[in-house]
Parts: structure tokens; sequence; C-alpha cells
């Protein structure tokens, strides 16, 4: 396994492992998340762990044309009693991405330094957040990288009510103009709102 030195460059794509890792080490700074995403790589780690870095062979995307909008949800926009902002409130979407209770997760990947990190890429106009609100409290919400390509590069999302997340997303893909939504592996609820797998070779070309 390659550990990375202050140059900011990655290994070629060919020597990540099974499970994608493609390097350790390193640091969080602007230039080299903006690098990494360019060439479709993403940090992913635990705390205390070092800074482990992913090129996964199969990518799980989102092609905006072909989301998947459910019967109930139809419901739900109709119903229309929600707010939809954008980047209004990116470090509170960051702060509820990391301590909101997952029932399935133990902890949360989101360090204090990854936090800090993606503050900084927003400050940059690197990153962006979708919120939506119901009498000025969010509910829910994403955050994620935008390259400035036709990408954007989907990080977390939460829900404080049912289906506040699905509303941020389905807004993301079909208000946004966005040609491809990365959302980097494979997870049975993106997959019911339309995502699916594409070799790592293919995501490559549209980045």
């Amino acid at each position: 396994m390659i550990w990375l030195s202050k140059e900011i460059s990655f290994p070629p794509y060919n020597t990540a492992t099974e499970d994608g890792i493609i390097a350790l080490g390193g640091d969080l700074s602007v230039e080299r998340l903006k690098y990494a995403y360019q060439k479709g790589i993403f940090p992913w780690f635990n705390e205390g762990e070092p800074i482990v870095w992913y090129s996964p062979y199969k990518r799980m995307v989102l092609f905006p044309e072909e989301i998947k909008i459910s019967k109930s949800m139809k419901q739900v926009l109709r119903k229309n009693d929600f707010l939809i902002t954008e980047n209004k409130a990116f470090a509170e979407v960051v702060y509820n991405c990391k301590y909101i209770h997952r029932s399935d997760q133990f902890g949360t990947w989101i360090t204090d330094e990854m936090q800090e990190a993606y503050l900084r890429l927003h400050r940059s106009g690197l990153a962006k957040s979708i919120e939506v609100w119901r009498n000025n409290k969010i509910l829910g919400g994403l955050y994620g990288v935008d390259l400035g390509n036709g990408v954007f590069c989907g990080e977390s999302m939460f829900s404080k009510e049912s289906n506040m997340s699905k509303l941020a997303f389905i807004h993301l893909a079909k208000n946004c103009n966005y040609k491809l939504i990365d959302c980097q592996v494979y997870n049975d609820h993106l997959a019911s709102l339309g995502a699916r797998e594409i070799p790592r070779e293919k995501f490559l070309k549209y980045l």
C-alpha cells in the first residue's frame, strides 16, 4: 500500500486493492481534495485511523434523468409543506450528517478533521449543500463536492423526519442541472432512487 507524501499525487488506478483503497496518508487540504475528486478518488476513514483514499472498481452513480420517485414521495412533493434551499446552511448540514443517529452505523466517518476540510472546500466554492426546512427548522439535507464540470460528488445526507433527505436528493437531481451525481459506493437507499453501479473507467470519462 502506498503512503502519500507532501506531493499532491496518487498512484495508478490499477494499484487499488479489491476494496478500492488506492493510498493512505497525506492531508485534507483544499488542493489535495480538489485533485483527488478530479481523479475520482475520495477519502473515507474513521477517527484514529490514517486518511484512507478510495477509487472503487464499481462506482454508484445517478444519471438525473433516471431518478425514481415513488408514489409516496410524489404525495410528499404534492403536499409541498417544506422549503428547499441551496447553500443556505452548509455547516449545519455537515454537523447534522455527522451527529444524526443511524441505526445501521456505529459512530461516524465524518471526523472533526473531515468536517473542517469540507467547510474549507465550501469556503473555496467547491462544496455545496441542499437543505429542507419547515417553519424555519432544518429537517434534512445533503452535501457534496461540485467540481464545476457537471458532476456532483455526494458525501452524506441526513433526515430528522421521514423522506427529508430524499426531498433534498430529488431536488439535486431535478433542479441543479448536473449530468451525473456520484454516490460513491452501493447502498439500497440510493438504489431505490435510481442510482446504479458503473465501471470506474466509464465514471472517469464523465469526470
